[in-house]
């Protein structure tokens, strides 16, 4: 599969007709080269909240609820796109109110695939700000998505850091790792979180980033980060790791083909065995010995 993963601005909208266009735009431009799944990136839906007006873009509380109305609607249209195109679509991420979960929001990403089916997946450990400051809870459970490009996860950015979630999802060929980071160093190690779960698993990793400012948001004011590809640096893939990257802060689709075959491959025959060996790390963990030398 050819994949295509965005940096991604979010701007000030005047209507939901710009909205529209602009996400057409985006998925027509990746279907155009070719690309057959589009990963966009965390909270970057939170350029909805500007349909209300500034004012309501500002505020923690209400941007929430701006944004979360929208949704029906924004999913009725990455829905269409993905027919519409054949492609295979994970839209930007948002707060969102369910009724799972009725009294804090969950940050919820969507899977949209041409046949019309959907999925959902919402993340699983909150940062500092969205539990301390915005009030997002952890949603309902990581799923692996069964489709006709092979099998696929979400781990929505911060998830990326963590081995146990990605070793949740060690039977997917690609996990998707749609993020938002504020500075260099949290791009740095959402990437780093990425590739090292690439490593263990032995698949692919695809990383999105929302690019740029938005002094219209307490939330996306600041966004550094740019798209990325990873692989296992094992047979069949870059010694880097490194299938394909963007320029950082440069707005735009970075677009890399996968072959899950080659998955399969190094998982099977690599130079290393990362995703075979895992199951023996709690045995040995458990005989760490204290040695004193002073």
């Amino acid at each position: 599969m050819k994949v295509a993963t965005a940096a991604y601005p979010s701007e000030y909208l005047s209507s939901w007709q710009d909205y529209a266009r602009k996400i057409e735009d985006w998925v027509s431009s990746a279907a155009g080269q070719g690309a057959e799944l589009l990963v966009f990136p965390e909270y970057a839906a939170m350029e909805l909240s500007t349909l209300s007006g500034r004012d309501i873009s500002l505020d923690l509380k209400a941007c929430i609820d701006a944004v979360s109305s929208r949704m029906p609607d924004a999913d009725s249209l990455h829905s269409d796109l993905a027919s519409k195109y054949n492609v295979h679509i994970l839209s930007a991420s948002a707060p969102v109110f369910d009724d799972n979960f009725p009294d804090l929001p969950v940050n919820r990403a969507s899977l949209f695939t041409p046949t019309g089916a959907v999925g959902v997946q919402d993340k699983q450990i909150m940062t500092r700000f969205e539990r301390e400051d915005w009030g997002v809870q952890s949603g309902g459970p990581l799923r692996l998505f069964d489709t006709s490009l092979g099998r696929i996860g979400v781990l929505i950015c911060y998830d990326s850091e963590y081995p146990l979630l990605g070793r949740a999802l060690s039977d997917a060929e690609v996990i998707l790792v749609p993020s938002v980071t504020e500075a260099l160093a949290g791009y740095w190690r959402v990437r780093i979180g990425a590739m090292a779960r690439s490593l263990e698993n032995q698949c692919v990793t695809v990383m999105s980033s929302v690019v740029g400012t938005a002094d219209w948001s307490e939330v996306i004011d600041e966004s550094v980060g740019q798209g990325g590809v990873f692989g296992p640096p094992d047979t069949g893939f870059p010694p880097t790791g490194v299938m394909a990257e963007g320029g950082l802060n440069k707005p735009g689709w970075t677009y890399a083909e996968i072959d899950p075959a080659a998955v399969e491959h190094v998982r099977r025959d690599g130079v290393v065995l990362n995703r075979q060996h895992w199951d023996e790390q709690p045995a040995r963990a458990q005989k760490v010995s204290a040695t004193r030398l002073r």
